[in-house]
């Protein structure tokens, strides 16, 4: 468990130290509180949310007031740990004003310490006005999950030359803008070490290999709690989906059967109020 809130000053002087930083996605209040009693440094709440939470088969439909409203919710069940805020889709791409804006949102009514853009050269200037305007951003390369309309699927980015030397430069424009932290996802690991080596801000992996500076997963991917298709690079730490199912099953077996609620789990009058209450009904009948 950490004692004080995590700083970005903390995040660089675990790079230099080669200590990887752990990171987490997480998107309630509940979860929050339990990755608050270990010694994770980061919760990313990120517009996957759209997809865990709400059932959706993309990130898009994350609106900017469910994200403010669940980050805000993160914050209060994580009061210590360093805090990442996910700008979603068209919350940014209108341009510069509306994305400091609704960055400034996180900070301000969500307790947001930097905040994540999926960025390509074309969102130089958001990155660039975001930080201008006094808020640290992370800048979100490789897969970007709200390019899914675009490209309809998605593969591991930088699998060739050409396209390293292209995402090597994407990266450090990106830290140029002002960018001080890089997430990388779906990138070949060879060329995420590289990126890491390369630019002093952190950077986080996410399905890129062992070589960043740290590393993310969704909540729901280490609890086990997720069914059906995973990605290659997710891991479960547990398998809770089977033990939530039993737990549900028998709490439905117990209503059913009568057992629960029983007298434990029930309030009761003060001694001798029943009685009381029974002759009260009886003289009013």
């Amino acid at each position: 468990m950490m004692s004080g809130r995590v700083t970005l000053e903390d995040l660089f002087e675990a790079k230099r130290q080669c200590r990887r930083v752990v990171a987490v996605s997480c998107y309630d209040y509940t979860t929050a509180r339990l990755i608050a009693g270990t010694d994770v440094e980061m919760i990313l709440v990120g517009d996957s949310a759209a997809q865990i939470i709400l059932g959706h088969d993309s990130t898009l439909p994350a609106t900017m007031d469910f994200m403010v409203a669940i980050t805000a919710a993160v914050r209060r069940g994580a009061p210590g740990v360093y805090l990442v805020a996910d700008m979603p889709f068209l919350s940014y791409q209108l341009g510069a004003r509306e994305a400091v804006k609704n960055a400034g949102r996180f900070a301000a009514d969500s307790g947001a310490q930097m905040i994540k853009i999926e960025a390509s050269n074309a969102y130089l200037d958001v990155i660039r006005a975001v930080s201008d305007a006094g808020m640290a951003v992370m800048a979100h390369i490789g897969i970007r999950p709200q390019s899914i309309g675009k490209f309809g699927r998605f593969k591991a980015e930088a699998s060739t030359a050409e396209m390293a030397v292209e995402l090597i430069s994407l990266a450090e424009r990106m830290v140029d803008a002002g960018a001080l932290a890089l997430l990388l996802e779906g990138v070949c690991a060879d060329v995420a070490k590289i990126i890491t080596e390369r630019n002093e801000v952190p950077v986080i992996g996410c399905g890129s290999g062992p070589g960043c500076d740290g590393q993310i997963l969704i909540a729901p991917d280490i609890l086990g709690l997720t069914q059906g298709h995973q990605p290659r690079f997710a891991k479960s730490y547990a398998k809770l989906a089977d033990a939530t199912i039993a737990a549900f099953a028998e709490y439905a077996g117990e209503v059913r059967a009568g057992r629960y609620p029983d007298d434990q789990h029930s309030y009761h009058m003060k001694t001798g109020e029943l009685d009381r209450l029974q002759k009260m009904l009886e003289s009013s009948a």
